[in-house]
């Protein structure tokens, strides 16, 4: 899997700077005379005053914080490149990691000499810069992007490093979800994603692995319905972190639709090799798993992954097929291209019976009507319990990551009644995200603490955003490890 690049933290070192061949980065303060600094000043001397006068120049006031200006190869530096990037001294978090994420971009095989000074959230810095820096090459011919020695001075190295310690687990996580989500799905298969999450039981994860039989004999044919015409089997991953005492857990439920053709209902064969990302809820799911056992977070977290694939062949599941679910309610299919819902319905049942959480999130690229609703900026949050609503959209704003509550309400709800079934699994293309949303609602248990992601507009985007290249964003993983710490480890 790709990993984040390996950082160092060390005290300021001016002798160094005069010799140093890679980029350098000057974190240099809107809301101070940048001279003032040691740093700075000594940069100042080294360019024979370029520095300075840079900084006095309208170019440097219209920069905005956050971002960065490459002054090349100024005279007197021996470097690649001399980089400024404006952040101030006491940064929010979103600009000390948005301007980490402008160094993390260029890094090169000669590495980056970052002059953080007395940069107080020189952590979120380095977390942004670790972030940006991931490309996925792994069906690349060509020798991979070299990426050099990436060094942090600042003037409390110890404590920076120790901050960033969590921070390049949750790193870890979105990388291992972003690595799942851009893969191809001819490699990977149910088989092979089963796998990668199996090997995290050397994190000290338990993953329990159910396979078609035992979906069987458990009456989960909502879920295997979709799997009918793939030659891969359908499975359940179960992944159990248990660092919190003898409490019940809360429960991270994922759709993973390895590759989603449509079924009988086919998709248009315009974009539809994006749908290696609809499995992108249980990519997400896998990367909390990982930041927690990767932390040793100090709660108790089940993470269930419905793993299919939805193809069309003679055995395929038709429009017009009713199927029973797990809880025993009766499906009526009238879009076999509906069909994460139909996963989700089971892995949410069974979770509950199984594991009686106190609470349960799942995550899917259900609609493309949430994209209608809301771009690629926001995930679409559905919720009965505002506690737990109102929790993990502060969660999101926290960590910067984008979310908007959706409406719900009985109106939708009847758009489902079928002439056949207990449900239809669609109700019309109006109000789409929002049906869906009351469709897995009728799989919530009374009292249970429920929220339901549609990320099909955030797991994968076409240009790039702060932290990430176009691809896979790993959306998510950010946010859901905030919510775990402030609700279960505060």
């Amino acid at each position: 899997m790709t990993h984040p690049l390996p950082i160092q933290f060390h005290e300021t070192d001016l002798d160094a700077l005069g010799s140093f061949t890679g980029r350098i980065a000057l974190i240099a303060a809107p809301d101070e005379m940048a001279a003032r600094s040691p740093a700075a000043r000594r940069l100042n001397s080294l360019t024979k005053g370029a520095l300075n006068r840079f900084l006095a120049s309208d170019t440097w006031e219209k920069v905005k914080p956050g971002d960065a200006v490459d002054l090349g190869w100024p005279a007197g530096l021996a470097v690649e490149a001399l980089q400024v990037v404006k952040a101030a001294l006491r940064a929010d978090v979103a600009t000390a990691r948005k301007a980490g994420a402008a160094i993390g971009k260029t890094v090169g095989k000669t590495g980056v000499l970052v002059l953080a000074g007395a940069m107080t959230r020189a952590a979120d810095l380095s977390f942004g810069l670790a972030m940006r820096a991931y490309d996925f090459e792994p069906h690349k011919t060509s020798a991979p992007t070299a990426r050099g020695p990436v060094t942090l001075m600042v003037k409390n190295p110890e404590g920076a490093a120790q901050a960033a310690k969590p921070m390049a687990a949750v790193a870890e996580g979105v990388f291992f979800t972003r690595d799942l989500v851009n893969e191809p799905a001819n490699i990977l298969t149910t088989d092979d994603f089963a796998a990668r999450l199996a090997a995290m039981q050397e994190l000290g994860l338990e993953v329990e692995i159910l396979e078609e039989a035992d979906l069987e004999a458990l009456g989960m044919h909502a879920l295997l319905g979709v799997g009918l015409g793939s030659e891969t089997p359908s499975k359940v991953v179960v992944m159990q972190w248990s660092g919190g005492g003898t409490e019940k857990p809360f429960a991270l439920v994922g759709k993973g639709v390895v590759f989603d053709t449509g079924g009988i209902s086919i998709k248009p064969a315009g974009g539809m090799e994006d749908m290696t990302m609809d499995m992108g809820g249980a990519g997400v799911v896998a990367g909390v798993m990982r930041t927690l056992a990767l932390r040793r977070a100090k709660a108790n977290v089940v993470g269930l992954v419905g793993l299919v694939e939805n193809m069309p062949d003679g055995r395929a599941q038709r429009p017009g097929d009713v199927v029973r679910s797990m809880k025993g309610d009766t499906i009526e299919v009238i879009n076999t291209d509906a069909e994460g819902r139909l996963v989700l319905a089971d892995v949410m049942w069974y979770t509950q019976q199984r594991f009686k959480p106190t609470g349960m999130i799942n995550l899917a690229t259900l609609t493309g009507a949430i994209i209608v609703a809301l771009g690629h900026e926001n995930t679409g949050v559905f919720s009965n319990d505002d506690g737990l609503c109102d929790a993990f959209l502060s969660a999101c704003k926290a960590e910067g990551e984008g979310a908007w509550r959706m409406p719900m309400g009985d109106a939708y709800d009847a758009k489902l009644k079928s002439r056949i079934a207990d449900m239809m699994n669609v109700g019309g293309r109006d109000g789409g995200a929002i049906t869906a949303a009351q469709f897995l609602k009728r799989f919530v248990k009374d009292g249970m603490p429920w929220c339901h992601l549609d990320i099909a507009g955030t797991a994968l985007v076409k240009s790039d955003t702060t932290l990430a290249p176009k691809g896979a964003t790993g959306w998510g993983v950010m946010a859901l490890d905030r919510l775990i710490r402030d609700k279960f480890e505060g």
